[in-house]
């Protein structure tokens, strides 16, 4: 397979007619978990900033950090108490400083999380809303009065569960929180509001962030009528309340782009930013399209096609690639399997199948695919999900519906960089705390020094995937057209501009499959079987969990 250097490779694609973001491969880092550098437990910047050559090694674009600004951690961060800090488990401003000085001289891009639809109830925006009535910021978040029989003033639920409305005394109203209760919704209507947080966005870009991360978007705004949602129409899996409702009135508000309109032209006055939007529920394309359409709102956005799927199969990815057609206008879509809100996809997918094989397949997968392509800490690795009991939880989701659905806590636990030392080598101090979240025994053959030191282990394979993105046009911005070919098959080609070509070939199930490409002639760039060397033709029999991608 071919290789280039990582830091030239990011150059010369940076100085290329795309943007640096189209087809990026970004890099999602949860700071708690990453690495930690004072040995209390919890990982940090200064952690980060230590294990930024890892990252670089890999040859992704950018880094992607969740939030690590100042909060309770009632949601571990996604509660924002203050918009322009960091919080004091995480360092200090100055740390974050020397983490994009860091990553910048990497070739890296840094992009950060940010939380417009809600913060925490421990911040001072909402300690002033509620005091009463009528002060500056009485209508910075969403207050209704009771119904006549001290009721909430509509059915609509909270995501973690329950009623989506709190009721305070100190101003005899409920309050909207989509989330936790400590999680009281903005009123992002309010220009104010909207005022306020671009300061914020400014306050960061100032800093020198390469773009934003936009966390729950899609929940920014609501029906000021506060008409009631309707029940779901469909027999799919209800877990929590939430899910017995046709969400039509809590979130997804027609005035959303409108806003994003002002937070594109904020970004448009710095050099080459960058905006994703998470977009989450049933109505995910229609909203991801409306919310990256045109050149004037967000860059990209990503959904849960992958994230919530419990199996992968060529429907799968037929049905979500098929919705970006690449017509006039429409937005550029990015793609995560793994990330901090869902268990991992080798254990969702694996199946009894080698998660190993399995990894290296997805991972040549989500790197082939049009769009941009996130990587999750640890997915480099191919870590299944951790086992984490009962009495370890942290998540609120997983505490309160243990144990119909297990949470988040799984994907969270700490990276695992050398095998066999006791905290795998997440501390660099000696006798640290315990880490927050348990590690998990099966993580340690897959530690990063472990593979670092394998030329044939995943985290080779991921770097080899990566660098052969950057190489080929066709694989980071060209198209993408489905080819015929049997379940469980999966056969695409990508093409760009100047007319390459590249077959992509995978077998997403259980056993071998017999498959000739339609034209003769294709010869092998990269495979996941060992076996396969670059140049050889393209195989007639393909074994499960295999892959090529070929040339002609």
């Amino acid at each position: 397979m071919t290789t280039i250097d990582d830091l030239d490779g990011r150059q010369a694609v940076q100085g290329s007619a795309a943007p640096w973001w189209r087809g990026a491969v970004i890099y999602q880092i949860y700071p708690r978990s990453f690495a930690d550098s004072n040995g209390d437990g919890i990982g940090d910047l200064p952690g980060i900033t230590a294990h930024l050559d890892h990252v670089a090694r890999l040859g992704v674009d950018a880094i992607w950090l969740s939030p690590f600004f100042p909060s309770p951690m009632k949601d571990f961060g996604y509660d924002v108490a203050d918009y322009c800090g960091v919080d004091p488990i995480f360092g200090t401003l100055a740390d974050f400083d020397a983490l994009v000085a860091r990553a910048h001289a990497l070739g890296l891009k840094v992009v950060i999380d940010q939380v417009y639809s809600h913060t925490s109830d421990q911040h001072a925006w909402f300690a002033e809303s509620r005091a009463d009535r009528t002060n500056p910021k009485a209508d910075w978040y969403c207050w209704a009065d009771p119904r006549p029989d001290g009721t909430p003033p509509n059915n609509w639920q909270s995501v973690f569960g329950g009623a989506a409305w709190s009721f305070d005394t100190r101003r005899g109203q409920y309050y909207l929180h989509n989330f936790l209760g400590s999680q009281p919704d903005l009123n992002v209507h309010n220009p104010a509001v909207q005022d306020a947080l671009l300061d914020a966005a400014r306050f960061w870009l100032d800093r020198g962030v390469d773009g934003f991360r936009l966390d729950a978007i899609n929940f920014a705004m609501h029906d000021p009528a506060l008409r009631d949602n309707p029940p779901a129409v469909d027999d799919g899996p209800r877990t929590r309340s939430f899910d017995y409702q046709q969400h039509l009135y809590n979130q997804s508000h027609a005035n959303i782009p409108g806003f994003l309109g002002r937070l594109r032209t904020l970004l448009d006055g710095y050099d080459a930013r960058f905006t994703v939007a998470e977009v989450g529920g049933d109505d995910a394309d229609r909203e991801m399209k409306a919310f990256t359409h045109g050149n004037a709102l967000l860059h990209t956005a990503y959904g849960f096609a992958f994230l919530y799927a419990d199996a992968l199969d060529p429907a799968t990815v037929r049905k979500a690639l098929s919705a970006w057609s690449s017509d006039e206008g429409e937005g550029w879509p990015s793609w995560a399997f793994s990330n901090h809100d869902a268990p991992r996809h080798i254990s969702r997918w694996a199946q009894g199948r080698d998660p190993q094989r399995l990894a290296r397949l997805t991972l040549m997968l989500l790197l082939a695919l049009r769009g941009n392509a996130f990587l999750y800490q640890g997915e480099e690795l191919g870590l299944p999900t951790a086992a984490v009991p009962f009495d370890r939880l942290q998540d609120p989701d997983a505490i309160l519906n243990w144990p119909v659905t297990l949470g988040r806590d799984g994907a969270r636990t700490p990276m695992p960089w050398i095998g066999g030392a006791p905290d795998a080598g997440f501390s660099t101090v000696a006798s640290p705390r315990e880490p927050w979240l348990p590690l998990d025994p099966e993580h340690d053959a897959l530690a990063v020094d472990r593979q670092d030191r394998d030329p044939e282990s995943t985290l080779a394979f991921a770097r080899q995937m990566i660098a052969l993105r950057r190489e080929h046009a066709a694989l980071r911005t060209g198209t993408l057209t489905f080819l015929d070919a049997p379940e469980p098959l999966l056969a695409f080609e990508r093409a760009d501009d100047d007319g390459q070509r590249l077959l992509c070939v995978l077998n997403l199930g259980h056993a071998p499959v017999d498959w000739a490409p339609p034209e003769p002639g294709w010869r092998l760039v990269a495979a996941t079987e060992r076996g396969w060397h670059d140049g050889a033709p393209a195989p007639a029999t393909l074994p499960a969990l295999g892959g090529y991608i070929a040339r002609r």
